[in-house]
């Protein structure tokens, strides 16, 4: 007898941002681990969120199949023809322009279904109601900011729409763009995970905003010079967090001292080789050292 998978009981949204050519997938579920089974995406080519009875392998696949320019209704065809299990499968797809296409298979358990909304779609199963789905596409559409920050209110209103019947265990954000990543090296802009937590969508909130702190590179606008009040400030919190001698040091021994502390906390994309220091590394400072 052949054994089932445990369902992936979710309620997920794909987004594109047709302005960055982002495209990202925002998943909540009782489920462990969530983020390694139903977000699949690649910069350039689309999404796939596979989820209920979920088959992983309907991420490559379908992302092959978009590489290959084969229409979404198509693809859908192609990855359930053969399959046992697909009136239990639920899942969605993107193309690199934002067109979507989803299906959910009549067994799928209510409260079970799927939306299309502008530049998304929204999908749940064993959810309280749909509610859940709704509030999903409702609120990336009429959301601002980034992508990224759409996608995370979307999963809050989910949330708060009801949510996942069986309650919360995981949470997930995949966002990519054309090296978007660290350092330009590669596309996965946001890959963050929760895999079991009480609050998943708010410690996936708590992480997104920690991921912005260190990764973000500052505006130009907001950079202080070290001088004055500011180079005095940071030279007491160097000394207090023992990489300076002394407080009334020169501005290049602060400097210096500023530099081994940026690379040490891995602040290295705030980093100013023109002495200025970014001020939200100042708060860090601020919030984290002791006296």
């Amino acid at each position: 007898m052949k054994k089932k998978m445990p369902k992936v009981a979710t309620f997920s949204i794909i987004g594109y941002d047709p302005e960055t050519k982002e495209t990202g997938i925002a998943v909540q579920s009782k489920f462990l681990g969530v983020g390694a089974v139903v977000p699949w995406a690649e910069a350039g080519t689309g999404a796939v969120a596979t989820q209920s009875f979920a088959h992983t392998g309907f991420g490559p696949e379908g992302l092959r199949m978009l590489k290959e320019g084969k229409p979404l209704e198509t693809i859908i065809d192609e990855l359930i023809q053969n399959d046992p299990d697909r009136e239990l499968r639920q899942f969605a797809i993107m193309d690199n322009k934002g067109n979507t296409a989803a299906y959910t298979g009549s067994e799928c358990y209510d409260w079970a279904g799927h939306r299309k909304g502008r530049y998304c779609t929204a999908q749940g199963n064993i959810l309280v109601s749909r509610e859940t789905v709704d509030a999903l596409v409702t609120t990336f559409e009429e959301g601002t900011g980034s992508l990224a920050e759409r996608l995370l209110a979307a999963l809050h209103a989910a949330q708060e729409a009801g949510g996942d019947s069986r309650g919360k265990q995981s949470a997930a954000l995949f966002v990519v763009q054309n090296e978007g990543g660290y350092g330009g090296y590669n596309d996965r802009k946001y890959d963050l995970r929760v895999d079991d937590h009480s609050e998943p969508i708010d410690e996936l909130s708590r992480l997104f905003e920690l991921h912005q702190l260190y990764f973000t590179p500052p505006r130009e606008q907001d950079l202080l010079a070290l001088e004055g009040e500011v180079l005095t400030e940071t030279a007491d919190l160097l000394q207090k967090d023992g990489l300076l001698g002394e407080v009334d040091a020169g501005r290049e021994t602060v400097y210096q001292a500023l530099k081994q502390y940026v690379m040490r906390e891995n602040f290295e994309e705030r980093w100013q080789e023109d002495y200025r220091i970014d001020p939200a590394v100042l708060r860090y400072m601020r919030s984290t050292i002791q006296g």
